[in-house]
């Protein structure tokens, strides 16, 4: 398989960056129940977790609030109390109205949670688990982790994962990692963290965007050592485009009916890809690319909980509801089920018993 590989070891830890993947022949699924798509909800749980004096830091942070994608911050050390508010509303009130819709429809999803917020609100995971939700690790702060000194990041996310594994009913570890913002060394020391506490087993992976279904890669971490475990690593890819992060971004939506129309749409594309290959593979018009696939809806608390933007959520969750052949699912049981049907091919196991290790990019600035 072709690849563009990096420049050098020290300064690129990922694998070399492939633009083929599957290419025009994707795998079938096999989703469950012979479904022709699989939904994945995600609401990312991050407010506390942002910028804000009380966390110890200079400023309020005011990236996707009512200020925009990337509004400014005050000169520092000054709160801002209109951003720390808006955060605020997510934890509230946000939350509970995504999650009393999911509640009503008998629906699940994933979780992306700072553990920094739950540390402050740990009832969100207790209501969660509670109503089949996966609890899955959005790091320790919502802040951007490049160029954080590999140490640090290391401890934010050894502290994530004790901080699920304490206020989640189900006493364990997050099973998904998605930092959204990573460093370099992010999917290395994610890996090599989970190794440590003997977790690594069922860890998967979203800090990628790349395909519409998941894959797997060679270890982040590989080793020679037979008593060393480095298995591959399942990435389940995520979204910035099904997101309801475009309403605070230009341009992006600026109403609830734009957000259903997109998401109508390109639930109708893979939809009719799924189908097709329902149908026939011999079908006038199929090809080997139209198989199931995954659409993943990213959802944040602050953003879609808002009444204006959440009607475009709930006529989108009316609409599937009279589809046939759909399956929502947790990311960790779209994970389960891939490694049952699709486990990793002998040249990704062999790619991750390498002798050699990849290097950390160090610290390139003090840590947020």
């Amino acid at each position: 398989m072709a690849a563009q590989t990096a420049g050098t070891t020290e300064n690129h830890p990922h694998a070399a960056r492939d633009l083929i993947g599957y290419g025009a022949h994707p795998p079938h699924p096999r989703w469950p129940n012979n479904a022709k798509i699989c939904l994945s909800f995600v609401l990312n749980v991050e407010e506390g977790g942002e910028h804000t004096l009380l966390n110890g830091d200079d400023h309020s942070e005011g990236f996707l609030t009512e200020g925009g994608a990337t509004a400014a911050p005050r000169p520092g050390p000054t709160r801002h109390l209109g951003y720390e508010s808006a955060y605020a509303y997510g934890a509230r009130s946000g939350f509970w109205r995504i999650l009393n819709l999911f509640r009503r429809h008998n629906l699940k999803f994933t979780a992306w949670t700072i553990g920094r917020s739950l540390e402050l609100n740990p009832d969100t995971a207790r209501a969660m688990e509670e109503a089949g939700c996966e609890v899955g690790s959005h790091s320790w702060r919502w802040i951007d982790y490049d160029g954080m000194d590999p140490a640090e990041e290391k401890e934010h996310i050894a502290k994530t994962m004790e901080v699920i594994k304490a206020t989640s009913p189900s006493g364990r570890y997050p099973r998904g990692w998605y930092t959204g913002r990573n460093s370099m060394n992010t999917r290395k020391l994610v890996y090599e963290t989970y190794r440590e506490k003997g977790a690594l087993d069922l860890l998967y992976d979203s800090d990628s965007y790349e395909d519409d279904l998941p894959y797997w890669v060679p270890s982040p971490s590989p080793s020679s050592d037979p008593s060393v475990p480095s298995p591959p690593l399942l990435i389940i890819p995520y979204t910035y485009e099904s997101n309801d992060m475009k309403y605070a971004q230009t341009p992006g939506f600026t109403n609830s009916t734009q957000f259903f129309d997109y998401l109508r749409d390109a639930f109708d594309v893979l939809y009719a890809e799924g189908e097709r290959s329902a149908a026939s593979s011999s079908a006038p018009g199929s090809s080997s690319f139209d198989v199931p696939k995954m659409l993943t809806i990213a959802m944040h608390s602050r953003v879609l909980g808002r009444p204006g933007r959440f009607a475009g959520l709930e006529r989108f969750i009316e609409y599937i509801s009279k589809k046939d052949g759909v399956w929502v699912a947790t990311r960790e049981e779209i994970a389960a089920h891939w490694r049952k049907e699709h486990p990793p091919s002998q040249a990704v196991i062999d790619a991750s018993r390498q002798s050699a290790s990849v290097a950390l990019v160090p610290a390139s600035r003090a840590s947020q």
